[in-house]
């Protein structure tokens, strides 16, 4: 299993309607994906940002293709994203899991 992390900063004064956008955008196209394992929205205020973290698993790289495109390594974006991000980050971080233990 491949995990995916992505990274994206917005003001705190926007988090809840950004956490919306992304429940719609970034978090339905990942479940639609064959291959996606699991999809985890996460969000930290400090101060007046908020950060966003995605965290996804998938079953290959060809599942993460189907989803991102050739280059897995780059971020993917939506349109609303312009009215909410404070910066695009080019990439995306990838790690091999080795072990998944659910309660």
């Amino acid at each position: 299993m491949i995990a995916r992390i992505w990274h994206g900063r917005t003001l705190a004064s926007k988090s809840d309607e950004y956490l919306d956008i992304l429940e719609k955008t970034g978090v339905a196209d990942y479940k639609s994906v064959p291959g996606n394992k699991g999809v985890y929205l996460l969000r930290r205020i400090e101060g007046e940002e908020a950060h966003f973290i995605t965290l996804t698993f998938w079953d290959s790289k060809a599942s993460i293709e189907a989803f991102a495109g050739e280059d897995i390594e780059k971020s993917k974006y939506y349109p609303e994203d312009e009215d909410f991000l404070l910066e695009y980050e080019p990439a995306v971080t990838h790690y091999e899991v080795f072990t998944s233990e659910e309660s």
